[in-house]
């Protein structure tokens, strides 16, 4: 008889144990809805862009017109990449070019688009970089990759939409040459402690023409085309776009704006 004695008790103790959950998650008798309303402060009036446009409180990198907010990653004289009809050309033998604003957490939007007549395969085929975080010259930082990934194999964590050797994208909605790509990022910058060390990682969340494709991945560090990723402190940094030294025809931009967030 013991067997369905203690059986009888376990379920006992399970039911009370249920019972109260069920009563610690009822509100008090004199509770009131508005005990949880927040009405302060309330969240600024944005205005949404129109057909594409950025919206009201966005800060225009890039509209068409010039390179004014934009400057040589390498000695900070002025961006020397090619304007002309509304669009933004990579000029190889200029190098990488980056924001004259410095940026900690923030949304960011860039279109972008590889040549119809793209030659070449692998990484050597219509291969650029958004540089999420720019830490230094050259590629240092925390880089987006930019390539055509069409019908065009090559490592995984080093294709379109990948953050470079570290994160593969969760699918793959490139377009072919010659037509617009879209990049829509929240940026979350590291926070770090007074000794260098990391307090909180970088977090990405990517959408490529319009589809999910990196949510919220947490960073091991900048990215590394050899060797590990590392943290080393900075606070906040411009954003980077990359004139990749393979020989493909180069790629073009256009309606890049970012918005800062807390």
């Amino acid at each position: 008889m013991r067997k369905p004695i203690l059986m009888f008790a376990v379920f006992v103790t399970v039911v009370l144990a249920n019972l109260s959950v069920f009563a610690q998650q009822q509100p008090p008798a004199e509770a009131k809805p508005e005990d949880t309303e927040v009405w302060s402060p309330e969240p600024k009036v944005v205005t949404p862009g129109e057909c594409g446009a950025p919206p009201s409180d966005a800060i225009v990198l890039f509209d068409g017109n010039n390179l004014d907010e934009w400057v040589s990653a390498q000695d900070k004289s002025p961006a020397k990449w090619i304007v002309g009809n509304g669009v933004l050309t990579v000029s190889k033998t200029a190098g990488n070019i980056e924001t004259k604003r410095s940026f900690k957490n923030y949304q960011f939007h860039m279109e972008w688009k590889v040549p119809q007549n793209i030659t070449g395969s692998g990484q050597l085929r219509g291969n650029s970089g958004l540089f999420l975080a720019s830490t230094g010259p050259g590629d240092a930082g925390y880089e987006l990759q930019i390539l055509d990934s069409y019908n065009n194999k090559t490592y995984v964590n080093g294709m379109a939409a990948s953050l470079y050797k570290q994160a593969i994208p969760l699918a793959n909605p490139m377009r072919k040459p010659g037509e617009w790509q879209v990049y829509d990022v929240a940026w979350t910058a590291p926070i770090f402690n007074d000794d260098g060390s990391v307090k909180t990682p970088a977090y990405a969340t990517v959408f490529f023409n319009g589809v999910l494709v990196e949510n919220h991945f947490e960073l091991k560090g900048e990215t590394r085309y050899i060797g590990q990723p590392f943290y080393k402190k900075f606070d906040g940094a411009p954003i980077k776009l990359q004139a990749h030294g393979d020989k493909s025809e180069p790629l073009s931009f256009r309606n890049i704006w970012v918005r800062e967030l807390p």
